[in-house]
């Protein structure tokens, strides 16, 4: 049984394929066309697809994906592994949902704070009864390195870049070590407000962003760039049966 998975963010649409349990391959479209939808399909051949979106996406495609196969479009009416308690469950993102139903699907009976680092940061907390609680959401670094250039009259630019020095001795590096080091410094902020309320709990840190962050956290973590489309899978098996 093969499964398709559309991931529709704000920077990216990927799409990832399924052969039974195992992810085979991950791809990133340019668009969301009919022609390049169409082409997916017939490519792949899925008896299954789930479509997770979180931008304002061509409404035809579902129609098409539900024609050619058994089609789930992921929302808060989705069934899901876990309940939630967030005052208003219908305003969460698809991403984040898939993010959780990654967590309690793979790491089933135990806390779990998942990190997505997209064009925006995402915490996630899910406890070991399965009930997602809520979270934050902060500036993405590609946001946070625009926004400077942006409400400024002279800083630049500046690429993302995983050897950075604490110390600037530049305005790019200077740039580089207040983002990336202070967004490491932030997510392990959070991580440690979390233990003291929590205690021991998985950290799973998800998204393009991991390279630049990952090595300058000092909290163990689980890095897996692909956890949406594990959530995805998982979600997609309970609503597609």
């Amino acid at each position: 049984m093969n499964t398709l998975c559309f991931d529709f963010g704000n920077t990216r649409m990927k799409v990832a394929m399924f052969r039974k349990t195992k992810l085979s391959e991950v791809i990133i479209v340019d668009n969301d066309g009919i022609e390049t939808i169409d082409f997916l399909l017939k490519k792949f051949t899925p008896q299954k697809t789930i479509l997770s979106s979180v931008i304002n996406h061509n409404p035809e495609i579902e129609n098409l994906l539900a024609a050619k196969s058994s089609f789930h479009k992921l929302s808060h009416l989705s069934k899901l592994p876990f309940t939630s308690s967030v005052g208003k469950p219908e305003t969460v993102g698809a991403d984040r949902l898939a993010l959780a139903a990654a967590v309690v699907y793979f790491f089933p009976d135990q806390h779990n704070l998942v990190i997505g680092l997209g064009s925006c940061v995402t915490y996630n907390f899910i406890n070991k009864q399965h009930e997602f609680l809520g979270g934050g959401i902060s500036p993405g670094m590609e946001m946070r390195m625009k926004s400077l250039n942006q409400f400024t009259a002279k800083l630049p630019v500046v690429k993302p870049d995983g050897n950075v020095p604490l110390i600037g001795f530049d305005t790019v590096t200077n740039i580089l070590s207040g983002v990336v080091i202070g967004m490491a410094n932030e997510i392990d902020g959070f991580i440690d407000a979390y233990k003291q309320k929590f205690g021991n709990f998985n950290v799973h840190l998800t998204g393009g962003d991991i390279v630049y962050l990952a090595p300058h956290l000092k909290n163990q973590i689980f890095a897996d760039p692909e956890l949406i489309f594990k959530g995805l899978y998982a979600i997609s098996e309970v609503n597609n049966s």
